[in-house]
């Protein structure tokens, strides 16, 4: 598939032929994050504030404040870190309507290294009161949730993926925020996951296991809050066993969320994967990926330790 900041920019192009209230605003990486293609056809509309991002977001509610739906643009890190009082405030609290997109979330940031690469921005996001999180898969997500996003009534916050991204869903898969999607049914267990590093994981690793006879589902829960509570009951019922994966700290986002409704409706047996109490470093993205265990045969090893637990239960 296309590389997801040209899916992004393209879509965000297509928004704002039919309406003229989007606006995108930039933090000095248009090129990185694949809006020049906005800039070129609606340069009337298009900020650039230079490297100054709570400034950005402080002008995005301005614009929404007179009716603009402004998309606000910068890396995870910084969105998370630097954004999140103007975003807290000046956005979610003054029930406004900014769109905060943070690329190269967890360890896409790669060579950046640990001062660019966000393993709480998610966590942060999803303590801010009707504050809409979410993460897309691939790039047919992406393109299905854009719209939904920029129409929603209030504030979201967007983890986004800038290069390609493996396809897990078929075109014609419908998305609705809030609703997580199933790509693979399955008995034995359930694996939960969220964002273009983990979803393909999961696929490959109940790929694995099936050929060992475990029948695992794979749900890609690409909206963080509000969570998706019936799909995870549902599983929680069928399967009585469920993994969380995720491309950031295991402690309050994918994870913490289900159970979170776990804990709350049906105990379930239940383990966590993802970051846990560590900052990031310098690396490729596969070297990334099994240096935090966030690969499919780490997937596929948590996974039996979930069946051979005398506690799971269907």
């Amino acid at each position: 598939m296309p590389e997801m900041r040209v899916i992004y920019g393209e879509t965000l192009l297509e928004l704002a032929q039919k309406d003229e209230r989007i606006v995108v605003l930039e933090a000095d990486l248009m090129r990185a994050i694949g809006t020049t293609v906005f800039k070129d056809r609606f340069p009337e509309r298009s900020i650039n504030l230079g490297v100054a991002e709570a400034n950005m977001v402080g002008v995005a509610a301005g614009l929404c404040a007179v009716g603009k739906i402004p998309f606000a643009n910068t890396f995870a890190s910084f969105a998370g870190r630097r954004d999140y009082d103007q975003f807290f405030l000046m956005s979610n609290y003054a029930r406004l309507n900014v769109k905060l997109v943070g690329t190269d979330p967890g360890i896409l940031a790669a060579y950046n290294g640990g001062t660019h690469m966000p393993f709480e921005d998610m966590g942060l996001m999803r303590n801010i009161p009707r504050c809409v999180v979410v993460e897309p898969a691939d790039g047919v997500a992406l393109k299905k949730l854009l719209p939904q996003i920029a129409y929603h009534p209030g504030s979201v916050y967007m983890r986004l993926n800038r290069k390609a991204s493996p396809a897990v869903h078929s075109e014609g898969t419908e998305f609705s925020l809030g609703k997580a999607n199933v790509v693979k049914d399955g008995t034995d267990v359930a694996i939960f996951a969220t964002g273009c590093i983990l979803v393909p994981e999961a696929v490959e690793a109940a790929r694995l296991l099936e050929a060992e006879g475990i029948s695992a589902a794979v749900v890609d829960f690409h909206t963080i809050k509000p969570i998706d509570k019936d799909t995870i009951l549902h599983y929680a019922e069928a399967t009585g066993r469920i993994l969380t994966c995720e491309n950031h700290q295991i402690v309050n986002a994918l994870g913490s969320a289900v159970a979170e409704v776990l804990s709350e409706n049906r105990p379930t047996l239940l383990a966590r994967l993802g970051v846990n109490e560590q900052f990031g470093q310098v690396g490729d993205v596969e070297y990334l990926n099994k240096a935090y265990g966030l690969d499919a045969q780490t997937i596929c090893d948590r996974t039996r330790q979930l069946l051979a637990s005398p506690a799971g239960r269907k």
